[in-house]
C-alpha cells in the first residue's frame, strides 16, 4: 500500500488528518501548498528512508513560494540516490505537546496499544504506557497518569492542560481501527495536543 493508500484508510476509520497533497514534482508542490494554505510543512515519502528527520527530509514552517521551491530541492537532493515516491505537502499543525499513540499486535496478548512522549525523541526517553485492547475511557485515564510527562498534559507553569476528550478518542479509536483492520504494528507519532484539540502529523502502519 502506497502513503495515500494509508491516509486513506485512516480516514475511512474517523481519523482526522491535516490537509495534505502528494507532490510528484517541485510545480506539483507549489500548487499543493496554494490550495492548501501556507505555512506548510514538506516530508520526503520513500519506503528506503524510515526516520526522515536523520536525512534532512523534513522541513517545516515554509510561508512562500521561493522558499518553497527551494526547500523542495534540498529535500530531493537529501534522498542520497535512494527511491523517491514524492514529497508530502502538509498544513502545519499546532502548537502543543507532542505525544505518540502506537502499538502492535503480540503473538501472545494480542493488540496491545501504547501512549506516550512522542517526537523525534521518543526512543530516546522512552516515557511510555502500554495496554491490551480493547480499552475503556478509565485505561486512558490511567495510562495518562503512568507517564512522567503527564503534568504537562494536566497544566504546569502557566499552561492550559490539553483536551483530555480529544486524547481519550483518538487512543480509543487507534485501538478499534487496530484490532478491526488486524494492524501488526501502528505510530501515530507526533500528535500535537493543545487545550482544543489534536493534530495528527505523522502516521504509519503495517498490517
Amino acid at each position: 500500500m502506497t502513503l495515500i493508500d494509508d491516509f486513506a484508510l485512516l480516514e475511512k476509520h474517523g481519523f482526522r488528518l491535516l490537509p495534505y497533497r502528494i507532490a510528484k514534482c517541485e510545480d506539483d508542490a507549489v500548487k499543493a501548498a496554494a490550495a492548501i494554505g501556507y505555512p506548510v510543512a514538506l516530508k520526503i515519502v520513500s519506503p528506503q528512508i524510515e526516520h526522515k528527520t536523520d536525512v534532512g527530509g523534513v522541513k517545516v514552517n515554509i510561508k512562500k513560494e521561493d522558499v518553497l521551491r527551494l526547500t523542495y530541492r534540498d529535500i530531493i537532493q537529501s534522498a542520497n540516490g535512494k527511491k523517491v515516491e514524492g514529497v508530502l505537502v502538509q498544513k502545519m499543525a499546532r502548537k502543543g505537546v507532542e505525544l505518540i499513540i502506537g502499538g502492535k499486535k503480540d503473538p501472545q496478548f494480542g493488540h496491545m496499544i501504547v501512549l506516550g512522549l512522542g517526537g523525534i525523541y521518543v526512543e530516546i526517553f522512552r516515557d511510555i504506557s502500554a495496554r491490551i485492547c480493547p480499552l475503556a475511557a478509565a485505561d486512558v485515564d490511567e495510562m495518562v497518569s503512568e507517564l512522567k510527562v503527564h503534568p504537562l498534559l494536566e497544566g504546569a507553569r502557566g499552561k492550559k492542560p490539553i483536551n483530555k476528550k480529544a486524547l481519550e478518542t483518538l487512543v480509543l479509536r487507534a485501538c478499534a481501527f487496530m484490532v478491526k483492520e488486524d494492524i501488526k504494528e501502528m505510530d501515530l507519532n507526533p500528535v500535537v495536543f493543545d487545550e482544543e484539540g489534536c493534530d495528527i502529523v505523522d502516521a504509519r502502519f503495517s498490517r
